[in-house]
């Protein structure tokens, strides 16, 4: 069995600021080829490092997500892929696929980390289908957000 075969592609449109619970909170909204809309909750770090990266913002000195990718890069792994495979009381579960030559490994980790870190280096991000099927909002739900701009 493959082991993508119950996943799609996914793509990164943009991270957003909402008021939710009266507070700005950011959130990466991600989209699959059809326009469905997966808005997944993120911390305000991992906001402004995958900001960064889409808005080819180079700060002056390493993010924790362009270090892992330099320490990657230095030790011959690749990352694959980042899988979103699940969400259980409102928290998404991800993994990180990475290879080491013939090896590849699998890293339990948050969303928000393994888009941040596919981003940088290109690898694709899936979605296992029923998690976005289940999860996918229109888009007048995200009326008042505003696309980030502290970036630049």
């Amino acid at each position: 069995m493959d082991m993508y075969e119950d996943f799609e592609e996914i793509r990164v449109k943009d991270v957003y600021v909402i008021d939710a619970y009266s507070d700005p909170t950011p959130v990466v909204l991600l989209e699959n080829e059809k326009g469905n809309m997966l808005p997944i909750y993120i911390g305000h770090l991992e906001a402004l490092s995958i900001g960064n990266v889409l808005k080819s913002v180079s700060p002056p000195r390493p993010m924790a997500h362009d270090l892992m990718v330099n320490v990657f890069d230095r030790l011959g792994i690749k990352i694959e892929a980042v899988m979103i495979d699940d969400k259980v009381d409102k928290v998404y579960y991800a993994r990180l696929l990475v290879r080491e030559g013939h090896n590849l490994m699998q890293f339990d980790a948050r969303p928000s980390d393994c888009i941040a870190l596919a981003l940088r280096v290109g690898a694709p991000i899936r979605i296992r289908r029923k998690v976005l099927e289940n999860s996918e909002i229109e888009m007048s739900r995200l009326e008042g957000a505003r696309v980030m701009n502290i970036f630049v």
